[in-house]
């Protein structure tokens, strides 16, 4: 029986129009980043498990692909690229002034759950503004996320907006353990409206138990903050979100923006403001960031910061391939002949065309009827001449 060699489970090969369209989706996030002052940084692919521990990264460790080095210490495969960027940030670039505007284009590997179908690597170009507080900076951040999905030619989109602030207050007021506020947080993150309504029955008489079973469905347009307030009361991260809202709807990107104060996922990473980015024709978010104003710190450089990276094969699958044009000619050169070959092929023969690997003209006319090509031409010593396959 043969063999069959396959990729590991969560890759696979792209090919052609799949390619093509990746870079490009790339190359159009990477040249927005460096006309908006970003600089571009990269990370190891594999770094130590240590970092991510001392960075509090919420992401379960059975999630990262690890590896033992020759001492003995545990690896893993670049999970995020965040905690990795913000350790260069708190070392390598400590003398640079702040802020700092940096950005990637890098692959971070993570395991999924066995035989869900999920990517183990995935493609992801994003930026850090690190060393800036306060609404300017989220200002600048969130209106470059709308500007890098329209720059991949997105048109149907929008972005989802939400302050990690809403909730921590929330699940302050009730009387709750840590593993519940967190139990709690998943429900609230995966709208799964009848656990929750179970989980939170103990405590339904607390003022904050109303808001916190609405949170979920705190979604639409700016009224929903009038109505989170109704619920809660005045918070300041309510108007804060009112006032950035305001600002981004006054620079023309308002039809972009959604508040969705359900956005509770990884609340003790973030410290702000956090958004999402969907996209029509899209599974799941394309886009993901937010303000997480600790996180140098734990490598010895205090800095707010904040920033979002693209899921740039989940942007291209959105959008279609461009064939390449066809084939005209084939390109048949005798000794001596290479630079007038390249020549022709690099746009001098005025028509799409190929070098022809083959010795004889012969085999060279057959690998013409092969590929559909209806001309050779033929590159010698003494001239060129044109044949008809």
């Amino acid at each position: 029986m043969k063999y069959t060699i396959n990729t590991p489970e969560g890759t696979r090969d792209r090919l052609f129009a799949e390619c093509r369209v990746r870079r490009r989706v790339q190359n159009a996030l990477t040249a927005l980043f460096r006309r908006r002052r970003y600089a571009e940084v990269s990370t190891p692919e594999v770094e130590f498990y240590d970092l991510f521990l001392q960075s509090g990264n919420p992401m379960p460790q059975e999630a990262m692909l690890k590896l033992i080095d020759r001492s003995g210490k545990i690896m893993v495969m670049r999970p995020d690229c965040t905690a990795p960027i913000a350790r260069v940030a708190a070392t390598k670039l400590q003398s640079l002034p702040l802020p700092q505007r940096l950005y990637y284009d890098q692959t971070v590997f993570r395991s999924g759950a066995e035989h869900r179908g999920g990517s183990s690597e995935i493609a992801q170009c994003g930026v850090e503004l690190i060393g800036a507080a306060g609404p300017k900076a989220d200002l600048e951040v969130v209106a470059l996320a709308v500007d890098a999905l329209r720059a991949c030619g997105m048109e149907r989109f929008h972005i989802e907006l939400g302050h990690a602030g809403f909730f921590r207050a929330l699940a302050a007021r009730m009387e709750m353990g840590v593993e519940r506020v967190e139990e709690m947080r998943q429900l609230i993150e995966r709208k799964n409206f009848a656990a929750l309504n179970d989980l939170l029955e103990p405590w339904q008489d607390q003022p904050a138990c109303v808001a916190l079973r609405r949170l979920s469905r705190l979604f639409g347009g700016v009224e929903v903050l009038d109505e989170a307030q109704a619920l809660a009361g005045a918070h300041e991260s309510l108007d804060y979100l009112r006032g950035l809202c305001r600002e981004l709807e006054a620079a023309g990107y308002g039809e972009f923006l959604r508040v969705d104060l359900g956005l509770v996922h990884q609340i003790d990473y973030y410290t702000g403001v956090v958004f999402r980015g969907y996209v029509e024709g899209a599974g799941d978010a394309v886009l993901s960031g937010g303000r997480y104003d600790g996180l140098t710190a734990s490598f010895g450089r205090s800095a707010p910061a904040t920033g979002f990276a693209v899921d740039v094969d989940a942007v291209a699958g959105c959008l279609s391939g461009e064939e390449p044009p066809d084939l005209e000619l084939l390109v048949h050169f005798g000794p001596g002949q290479l630079a007038r070959a390249l020549a022709a092929v690099d746009g001098g023969a005025e028509k799409i065309c190929e070098l022809s690997p083959c010795e004889t003209l012969e085999d060279t006319l057959s690998l013409a009827r092969k590929k559909g090509v209806g001309q050779v031409l033929v590159l010698e010593e003494d001239g060129e001449r044109l044949v008809r396959v």
